[in-house]
């Protein structure tokens, strides 16, 4: 079990440097890795449900009654993003509209059913963030055609049964499951069982970015200048909207917690949910922009992860070190005042 644990550890530390090492894999064999493309459904399943095993209902009602952080995370992923995606891809690419298309699609789509694994790898608040996602997928038949039609005049018909049986699969039933064997099992979920499938909970991670990345494959082989740049703005955009989501979490005066879940939530889009749109109503080249995000988001993902354990472990470690330093301080000035006051009797005791 230590050597199970190990591995578990060992990955999810390290994700910055597996994750790079993923796509590259998978765009040098696109065929090999191609082959876990079906079995990314049960992987994100599987993923949810361990996420799941550290929230019980009243952590779930309470990220309900107080709605703020998550209405503000559907805010900016839902408006905001998608509105400078459009400002910023007309203003570099203008002149293509087939990519500023691609640019909006990209970041007009829910949240990442995979934030839930990061906001579980970084100990996040995965009760907020299981909310969150839920109510941005549900909202996505509403969502994504109001923005293609406010920004880009193009009318669009979801597939509200596929992506609702997406999501029940996915999300709705593990987390459900999760949530209800915690609860039932009084936090044995949780502080047993939870541990011990977080390996496999990143394993999973692991393979769902070894078969997602293989699609950008055929793409990176037909590079021109254009979609360079195009690669090059979607990796900053993309970084962008992580930091977005931890600096506005971070002015609400947020735990740490929930910086986690709103950095990752703002940060990540569904871009499988992305690729179908763009493949069933836009010509082909709008899908460039779309599933290049899969090049970046996991990359991404890590990197802001150490980020996210470096600016609050410090911010942790000043609170400590504050408290700390006013504790110790405290204990001298009383040890200096009982001093005094035992001198001051010892000297009134002499006199008399």
């Amino acid at each position: 079990m230590r050597v199970w644990k190990g591995i578990g550890k060992f990955l999810s530390s390290h994700m910055a440097f597996v994750s790079p090492a993923c796509v590259l894999l998978s765009v040098i064999f696109p065929e090999v890795f191609g082959q876990l493309k079906p079995f990314v459904p049960v992987f994100f399943a599987f993923m949810t449900f361990r996420g799941a095993l550290d929230n019980d209902f009243h952590n779930l009602v309470e990220a309900i009654r107080h709605p703020l952080p998550m209405l503000v995370t559907l805010g900016l992923s839902i408006a905001v993003i998608p509105f400078c995606g459009y400002l910023l891809g007309t203003a570099f690419f203008g002149f293509d509209a087939s990519l500023v298309c691609g640019i909006v699609i990209e970041y007009s789509v829910p949240v990442a059913v995979v934030s839930i694994m990061w906001v579980s790898l970084r100990d996040g608040s995965t009760s907020y963030a299981l909310a969150t996602l839920l109510i941005s997928t549900v909202l996505a038949p509403v969502t994504i055609p109001a923005t293609l039609q406010v920004l880009l005049g193009q009318t669009v018909r979801i597939d509200v049964a596929s992506m609702m049986a997406e999501m029940l699969f996915t999300i709705a039933l593990p987390a459900l499951a999760g949530t209800t064997f915690n609860h039932a099992s009084h936090g044995w979920g949780k502080s047993t069982l939870s541990p011990v499938l977080a390996p496999a909970a990143t394993i999973a991670l692991v393979l769902i970015i070894l078969g997602n990345s293989t699609r950008v494959a055929p793409y990176l082989r037909n590079l021109t200048p254009t979609l360079v740049a195009v690669m090059v703005f979607i990796c900053v955009f993309a970084a962008f909207g992580y930091l977005l989501g931890m600096i506005v979490a971070r002015a609400m005066r947020q735990d740490d917690a929930t910086v986690v879940a709103m950095t990752y939530q703002v940060g990540m889009r569904n871009i499988a949910a992305g690729a179908v749109i763009a493949a069933d109503h836009f010509p082909s080249e709008v899908m460039f922009p779309v599933v290049i995000g899969t090049l970046f988001q996991q990359v991404l993902a890590a990197l802001f992860g150490n980020l996210l354990d470096r600016v609050l472990g410090a911010r942790g470690e000043g609170a400590g070190d504050g408290a700390r330093g006013g504790t110790n301080g405290s204990a001298k000035d009383g040890a200096k005042a009982a001093a005094g006051g035992a001198a001051g009797k010892a000297a009134a005791a002499s006199r008399s």
